[in-house]
């Protein structure tokens, strides 16, 4: 690893001063769009990362992770094939899978269900062209979470093409996407299947997609967007594995113990089916007036044979998000007032049977939850002479639950929890051109979700609480020259009644509060433009090298007489390094060579068993060939490149050291993009 971050160094020293520098837009001027709030990067007062399309290119189709992974203080895990977990600076603490105390949007739209849990596994990496990343509570623009908001972005300029690839484990997809202007409508229509048998026994996955939007601007002030997704997305889980196990044959699933059969004989796994629609509207009334509203629903039909258990869940979801914007410009200061209100609402029923090697069984517990959240929001920026930019925000936030249990006895009540007054507060001074300091303070909160309110013991926690706390933070970014951009952030939250993971002897999980949480990390980023290096052998080069140097400390935990007080953080590794060189060979072969080392973690409360530290390397390749009006681009993917023995998502707090879920050996994907302009 020495000799390869020594290798960015040399490189780095050496084009630094290659006489010509790319013209194109500086790093430090990249465009955010924070939900309708748009600013330039270098005065940001928000901690923010950008996924770009050169990081997006990184992914292999199935998954997010590579470029996720590139952020520092963001990370993306695998516990299965179709089974991730998104963690923004050690969310992941509750998150045995999926995604929550995140809040995600999917351009105008809400994926986030009105709890809080988020199926970002159903989107089709390629739909995705941007991502935007909030780090930490934003409580004033996206309300009640703790750890981060992503914003999803498609595609916003004309495009005909079509992918087709192929690789390691019988892995296939295959994609088509349009879109076009025509008229004052701007249509997408995209496609994906995909499908794989994995590496390991029992995680084979199969997804399906359809996505249709029309952006209407029908007058100059007024446009109309309009949005739906279909998913249709099934894959098995092979389960965790003991140490001995993963020793002994990292393929296997989950064994079968005395008491309980394995993953193969009780086909266990995930399918869910998901349709979301929404139909958003924007209106300028004046030169400083306008206003915005979305209105939305899903549906989902979700089944999970589990080792115990057979679960149907049924969920019907609505979302409003509605706000008033004042914009008033004078010589010297600029203001921008936004006043709103989002909200959504559930309605879940949970069928629980006996689950005969993959069949329906008796029934165990029927169960239903409907869950409301809002908040209404009101936020001032402040822009002084294009040097002092201030975000102030306050939110009040709302959450409550209505439960009752249908068989076999018949019980029911409803829990509210406290409102909650959610105060945010940025500054960035820009110093000069293309450097920045910044300082921010906010408080965030996060209610359980349906799925900690009734987990899978088939029981409801109506003692569980919100988490909440103070987030500090320090940053400065500074542009050198035409060709560097670097980042540097300093945080310091501090969360209350934080939420972990437990599991019985069975395997089902239930939560708890369980004290507080102490987390300070440093966060860095330096990332240079592409040089042309004037030669037709080897034509650009660009490096990005990113990581983050994490204190994560449990505060005044009890658990069963034992004092945990002091402990690291579970699931949390204290070091990551990540980097990214891009080259150009003969002016058309790209090469990507990407690594990701991550430390040890603990992997329960106690700090009792901790992973070993990873080093994983990728390299892809990419051609273009130009046919007339028709460009096709060669891909060539080389996955886990020095064939590591890792493990790329644990089971935290796993009941009988099941805490491994071995990621695949060496792998490869080969595939073509056609173009047609």
């Amino acid at each position: 690893m020495i000799k390869i971050y020594g290798l960015i160094s040399f490189l780095t020293t050496i084009f630094l001063f290659a006489q010509e520098k790319d013209s194109a837009t500086l790093i430090s001027e990249v465009r955010i769009d924070a939900y309708k709030k748009p600013t330039s990067y270098i005065s940001a007062t928000k901690s923010v990362a950008v996924v770009s399309q050169n990081l997006l290119n990184l992914n292999s189709p199935e998954r997010l992770l590579e470029s996720i992974n590139q952020i520092s203080g963001a990370r993306m895990e695998e516990r299965s094939p179709g089974s991730y977990r998104v963690s923004v600076r050690g969310s992941s603490l509750r998150s045995p899978f999926g995604v929550r105390n995140i809040k995600v949007y999917l351009d105008d739209f809400i994926l986030s269900d009105a709890s809080g849990n988020t199926y970002l596994n159903i989107i089709s990496p390629q739909l995705i062209n941007r991502i935007e990343i909030y780090k930490g509570p934003e409580s004033g623009d996206f309300g009640a979470v703790t750890g981060g908001t992503l914003l999803l972005k498609t595609r916003t300029s004309e495009n005909l093409s079509g992918n087709i690839s192929v690789g390691s484990y019988g892995t296939f997809n295959e994609s088509a996407d349009f879109s076009k202007n025509l008229g004052k409508h701007f249509l997408q229509v995209f496609q994906n299947y995909y499908q794989t048998d994995s590496y390991r026994e029992q995680s084979a996955v199969t997804r399906k997609q359809f996505f249709l939007k029309d952006n209407f601007q029908y007058t100059e002030n007024a446009s109309l967007k309009a949005m739906v997704l279909l998913s249709d997305l099934s894959y098995e889980t092979p389960g965790g594995l003991t140490l001995e196990q993963m020793q002994s044959n990292r393929k296997q699933a989950r064994l079968a113990t005395k008491t309980l059969p394995s993953a193969v004989e009780q086909e266990a796994g995930i399918r869910n089916k998901m349709i979301l629609a929404g139909i958003s509207h924007e209106f300028k009334l004046n030169s400083n007036f306008s206003h915005f509203l979305l209105v939305q629903g899903s549906y989902v039909d979700f089944e999970n044979p589990f080792i115990t258990n057979f679960e149907n869940r049924y969920e019907s979801n609505f979302a409003l998000r509605t706000h008033f914007n004042y914009e008033k410009n004078w010589e010297n200061l600029s203001l921008e007032t936004r006043l709103g209100f989002e909200g959504g609402a559930d309605d879940i029923k949970i069928r629980n049977f006996d689950n005969n090697k993959g069949i329906q069984g008796k029934p165990q517990n029927f169960d239903e939850l409907k869950n409301k959240s809002g908040f209404y929001f009101l936020s001032q920026k402040v822009n002084v002479k294009e040097r002092l930019f201030a975000d102030i925000s306050l939110s009040l936030n709302a959450n409550n639950y209505e439960w009752e249990r249908t068989f076999p006895g018949s019980e029911n009540g409803n829990v509210k929890f406290k409102d909650q007054l959610l105060p945010n507060f940025g500054l960035t001074y820009l110093l000069g051109k293309g450097f920045s300091l910044r300082g921010k303070i906010g408080k965030g909160n996060s209610s359980p979700t349906n799925e900690e309110i009734r987990s899978s013991t088939q029981e409801f926690n109506l003692n569980l609480s919100p988490e909440y706390g103070w987030n500090k933070e320090v940053g400065i970014r500074k542009q050198f020259g035409n060709f560097l951009f670097a980042e540097a952030n300093y945080f310091d939250f501090r969360l209350k009644d934080a939420i972990v993971r437990r599991q019985n002897d069975s395997g089902a999980e239930y939560f708890m509060n369980q004290g507080n949480t102490a987390q300070k990390g440093l966060e860095v980023l330096l990332e240079s433009k592409y040089f042309n290096l004037q030669n037709d052998f080897f034509t650009h080069f660009k490096f990005r090298v990113s990581g983050s140097l994490y204190d994560f400390k449990f505060k005044e935990y009890n658990q069963a007489g034992k004092d945990f007080s002091g402990n690291d953080l579970t699931g949390v590794p204290a070091t990551t390094l990540n980097s990214l060189l891009n080259f150009v060979f003969f002016k058309k072969l790209s090469v990507d060579y990407s690594n990701f080392y991550t430390s040890k973690m603990p992997l329960n409360d106690a700090n009792s068993v901790w992973s070993e530290a990873s080093f994983v390397g990728n390299l892809q390749f990419r051609y273009p060939v130009l046919i007339d009006k028709t460009k096709v681009d060669l891909q060539f993917q080389i996955q886990n490149l020095y064939n590591t023995d890792y493990v790329l998502g644990y089971d935290i707090n796993a009941f009988g050291n099941r805490f491994y879920n071995p990621a695949a050996k060496r792998s490869f994907n080969l595939g073509v993009t056609v173009d047609f302009f």
